[in-house]
């Protein structure tokens, strides 16, 4: 089948202004949100429902033409971006934003894959529930991409990953054919639990269409907080007494660098509250069922305790709603005031929570020894082990060539977080930026169980080539 027949195949599915085929209507969804990869497709088809997804895909398997699913295309690793050959189609969820059913009793709401989670945590929000997933691309990214890439967020401490926010999935095979696990249980061993191969997999095993996600009960008490503190050691023992203090109270936890709250500073000041100048900060978040005045009454006293001990040096305690979601915008703005300031070798990490000090330190000696003049910045969920640290130079024009060392900055940073016992990827996936990687890190069993399944489910490798494996 020529391509001029596969398109018009296609639009008999989907309609023709859904088949986008010249590159000025396909640009947007050829390049990834960090402009790192660029792509090339035989077209963009936008279907709007499961069945035609279906149909999408069975037409592309018959031609043995590849596929790239795509969500809201926030990804970070190059997982949704076509290869440069552009032999294949990218095939966008864009579409399939149906919130399905809204179950408060079950705690369960069940929408289609391209739901912006933003307007998840609203729908959850209007009966009275929350849908915790939080990450700063809410407004953006769709839950298919969250599921895809099982992404974590800001609530992971409390809540867990995407992963553990799932109780079922519609999945489109590489077939064609749609197998619905859209169960809305917490119990069922009924045998291999099938949703969990496609949670992660970034589109190589299969389209995601639709999910069965949990609910909890709307909190009633809200505090947040910005802590100036000394070091990451201190951060985490700030974070084991908050946890033993509060308990599952405590929601978030986030360390944020000076250099990267510098970067927001400048490049987004109008979004920075008034804060000290400190080598390290934390974010905190307490929220609860109980009173608000009590709650705060009780972080209160907590800080204050920790300002007269000199494990503060300075406190900055929301009053409302506003001023918590000014400060969340610091912390949020980070990844938008690095693209701002140019390039930069990022890397998504994750060590036991006891050794983020030690691989903070170690590998920050490490990489100034090797690169001088180097800029670290470094930020993350400390609740949960995940950092996101980054490097680039002082000097934006330097940035360029200085990607060039990629190669040996992964090494230094990755080799240590796998010696601390720890991932390459925390939360971000594989995509195409570790996809060799991978293959240094993980074990030949490993990999090897991996292309098995992959081998299993997609035999012709025809779906995202080229991601993860």
């Amino acid at each position: 089948m020529q391509h001029a027949n596969l398109i018009t195949k296609l639009a008999e599915i989907v309609g023709t202004e859904q088949v986008l085929t010249s590159l000025e209507d396909m640009s947007a969804y050829l390049c990834d949100w960090r402009g790192r990869y660029r792509g090339n497709a035989i077209c963009v088809v936008r279907p709007a429902s499961t069945a035609a997804v279906s149909a999408v895909v069975r037409t592309c398997a018959e031609a043995g033409v590849a596929m790239v699913p795509q969500g809201g295309n926030t990804s970070l690793c190059g997982a949704a971006t076509p290869a440069p050959d552009g032999q294949a189609v990218l095939i966008s969820l864009a579409r399939l934003r149906r919130v399905r059913a809204i179950d408060p009793a079950n705690n369960t709401l069940t929408a289609e894959a391209g739901c912006l989670l933003q307007a998840l945590q609203e729908a959850a929000g209007e009966v009275g529930r929350l849908f915790p997933l939080s990450l700063a691309a809410e407004g953006s990214c769709q839950i298919g991409g969250n599921l895809s890439t099982n992404a974590g967020g800001v609530q992971v401490l409390r809540y867990g990953n995407t992963r553990e926010l799932t109780l079922g999935l519609e999945v489109v095979l590489p077939s064609g054919e749609i197998w619905d696990g859209l169960r809305g249980l917490r119990k069922d061993n009924t045998g291999y639990d099938l949703k969990h191969l496609f949670i992660g997999a970034e589109g190589t095993l299969g389209i995601i269409t639709a999910a069965v996600l949990k609910l909890f009960p709307l909190p009633r008490a809200t505090v947040t907080a910005w802590l100036a503190i000394g070091s990451p050691a201190l951060a985490v023992r700030l974070l084991g007494e908050l946890q033993a203090h509060f308990g599952a109270s405590l929601t978030a936890c986030e360390l944020v660098s000076e250099e990267a709250l510098g970067l927001v500073r400048k490049h987004l000041p109008g979004s920075s509250p008034a804060l000290s100048a400190s080598p390290w900060h934390l974010l905190i978040e307490l929220s609860g069922s109980g009173d608000d005045a009590a709650l705060r009454e009780a972080l209160t006293a907590f800080l204050a305790a920790a300002l007269d001990s000199g494990d503060l040096s300075d406190v900055v305690l929301a009053q409302n709603g506003e001023q918590a979601r000014r400060l969340w915008a610091l912390r949020e703005n980070i990844g938008e005031a690095q693209k701002i300031e140019g390039l930069s070798i990022k890397h998504d990490v994750s060590v036991p929570i006891s050794r983020i000090p030690e691989f903070i330190e170690r590998a920050g000696q490490a990489l100034a020894l090797a690169f001088p003049e180097i800029r670290i910045v470094a930020f993350g969920h400390i609740g949960d082990g995940n950092l996101h640290y980054n490097q680039s130079k002082s000097e934006a024009g330097e940035n360029a060539a200085f990607l060039a060392s990629q190669p040996q900055v992964n090494r230094i940073v990755h080799d240590l977080v796998h010696a601390l016992g720890g991932s390459i990827s925390a939360e971000h996936g594989i995509g195409q930026l570790k996809r060799e990687e991978l293959l240094r890190y993980k074990s030949p069993l490993e990999i090897e169980m991996m292309r098995g399944i992959k081998r299993a489910l997609d035999p012709r490798g025809l779906m995202n080539p080229g991601k993860v494996l």
